[in-house]
């Protein structure tokens, strides 16, 4: 059989090491540095770290309503025995609609710019075409809109900074302000949401669209061994009853 190839990590009897680097000598820098590590195959430099553990952050846990911290709760009500399977629920409660809109923008970046290359256009007429598109289409743009945070997330405010000040911005995050522009003079005014705003960075750092949900994954389990870890605390198994109206058939006769 043939053996399964890594260029990840290795282990012997007197060492591990991550990429080629000593694991005790990694344990002297931050884990931002060894998920940038882990992904990229180099060590970052002090001001993708900065970005990368920023985003970290920004992604860890967003309240006990979203889904996947909602179905982490609910699995630890009822299973009292298993940290891990509460987690691994929370998990895979993330995807296209909750915590992949990061990977989705930073394809629809990639998009933008190509399209802007291709036909000769400015990246702000390649946003305004593709706002349009949207439009004609009834299509939503991911990275765009929020619950909450209606008018600006501060979190998009913070990245966009913070890259800028460490000379990091760069055709992402310019596209991203061109297509919110171009959303509002065409659709209707729309914040860019931690999404949008993490999937801009991210692509300005070189990373590829995968990695917007990978790190959402990444930075949400912190949040989820939390929230797992307060349910068994705080709360009596089985206490969550979720509110539910039957709407289906009177009761009848076979």
């Amino acid at each position: 059989m043939e053996p399964w190839r890594t260029a990840i990590a290795t282990s012997d009897e007197n060492t591990l090491r991550i990429r080629g680097y000593e694991i005790t000598a990694l344990m002297k820098l931050t884990f931002a540095d060894t998920v940038f590590l882990l992904h990229r195959s180099r060590l970052p430099n002090a001001n993708e770290r900065r970005l990368l553990d920023a985003i970290l952050v920004a992604v860890a846990d967003h309240g006990s309503g979203a889904p996947s911290c909602a179905t982490a709760r609910l699995a630890a009500s009822g299973n009292r025995q298993s940290l891990s399977a509460a987690v691994a629920a929370g998990i895979l409660a993330i995807g296209d609609e909750h915590g992949g809109a990061g990977s989705a923008c930073m394809e629809l970046i990639a998009e933008g710019l190509e399209l802007a290359t291709a036909e000769k256009l400015s990246i702000d007429d390649a946003a305004r075409r593709i706002a349009q598109s949207a439009k004609s289409e009834k299509r939503r743009l991911p990275g765009f809109g929020h619950r909450v945070h209606t008018a600006a997330d501060p979190r998009t405010y913070f990245l966009f900074g913070t890259a800028e000040e460490a000379g990091v911005a760069g055709t992402g995050i310019e596209f991203m302000r061109a297509l919110n522009d171009a959303i509002a003079q065409t659709i209707r005014p729309l914040p860019i949401n931690i999404d949008g705003a993490l999937a801009a960075v991210l692509f300005d750092l070189g990373f590829p669209p995968a990695f917007g949900k990978l790190v959402f994954i990444i930075g949400r389990v912190a949040g989820l061994t939390a929230e797992v870890a307060e349910e068994y605390a705080r709360e009596k198994a089985m206490r969550i009853r979720i509110p539910v109206i039957y709407d289906g058939p009177e009761p009848r006769e076979l």
